[in-house]
């Protein structure tokens, strides 16, 4: 049987040559010196201990050597502590000196660093990108929509990208210069006879300004008629004042009726009045006979008074020719 000490010394081997493993990446460290890269295996050791995968800083830098570029390690590594991306860094800056286009390690990471794709606004830089803008509706000066859609021709600017705006603030100033433009034409008309007229005016206001792109190109794509908003405010005008209109008849309405309802409580008060008087009439005629100021003979007189005003009023109110009184 194997002795203890003969097996803790086996697991002592292996145990060395696994840590020794990882800590120098031996293949990484032949493919650098076979590219030409120097790198020190101290160097490789000191990378694993501050928490660096070598991998991700010999590889970017064996790519940028052979692309003819000459970087620092230590640039690389700061770069990727700070949270980059450097493969796709190196992968930019290779990109950018193949097309001729100025762009420096400092400026690379720099726009990497801010949230940009810099390898994407290189690439833009190259090949000009082509954004299309939401249909946007305006109104000419005699009322009728007007719908345009327009395509948007950029070019990546690289010493602006850092803090310049991006694609949302291009689409919508070129739609407030859409809007503006059709909403200075005297008619829809206008429009769809010269869409070309609007890209003209757009182009002419620098709309590129303070953002990472230069507008190339605006090009109409396609204009629509919408709706008549004139007419249909009109119609909503017009119905407005026709609901108002009403609603004054109404309270004039209401106004009178109140006024009736007041004059006919008037009139009923007042016939109460004249009840109540003629209730005290038969009673003043006994007090009078008691009192000695009124004879039998004046009180026939007074019944035949009475008897002939009731006649008349009989007649009255047969007679067709005279009007009645409705209340």
């Amino acid at each position: 049987m194997i002795e203890m000490s003969t097996l803790f010394l086996i697991g002592g081997i292996i145990v060395f040559f696994l840590l020794f493993a990882w800590l120098i990446p031996v293949q990484l460290w032949i493919s650098a010196i076979a590219s030409g890269v120097y790198v020190g295996l101290g160097y490789l050791v000191a990378m694993r201990l501050r928490r660096v995968n070598p991998s991700r800083i010999i590889l970017p830098q064996i790519k940028a050597t052979k692309a003819g570029l000459k970087l620092r390690q230590n640039l690389l590594e700061a770069h990727y502590l700070a949270g980059g991306n450097v493969d796709r860094v190196v992968d930019a800056l290779i990109a950018a000196d193949k097309a001729g286009i100025p762009l420096t390690f400092d400026r690379a990471t720099a726009i990497d660093l801010a949230g940009r794709d810099v390898l994407e606004a290189v690439k833009v830089s190259v090949t000009p990108k082509v954004i299309t803008t939401p249909p946007i509706a305006a109104m000419a000066r005699n009322g009728i929509q007007v719908v345009a859609t327009a395509r948007i021709t950029v070019r990546v600017q690289i010493d602006r990208l850092v803090g310049g705006a991006g694609e949302e603030t291009i689409i919508a100033r070129v739609g407030e210069g859409i809007v503006s433009t059709i909403g200075s034409s005297d008619s829809h008309k206008q429009v769809l006879e010269n869409p070309d007229r609007i890209s003209k005016v757009v182009l002419e206001k620098g709309l590129d300004a303070g953002t990472a792109f230069e507008i190339l190109s605006i090009d109409i794509m396609d204009v629509d008629v919408g709706k008549n908003i004139g007419a249909e405010l009109q119609t909503d005008q017009a119905e407005a004042d026709k609901r108002i209109a009403q609603a004054k008849a109404e309270e004039r309405r209401a106004m009178a009726v109140a006024q009736e309802q007041e004059m006919k409580a008037r009139v009923q008060e007042m016939r109460a009045r004249v009840v109540a008087a003629e209730a005290t009439v038969p009673e003043a005629i006994a007090q009078a006979f008691r009192d000695g100021r009124l004879g039998v003979m004046d009180y026939y007189n007074l019944q035949n008074v009475q008897a002939d005003t009731a006649m008349r009023s009989s007649i009255a109110d047969n007679n067709p020719s005279r009007p009645k009184d409705e209340t």
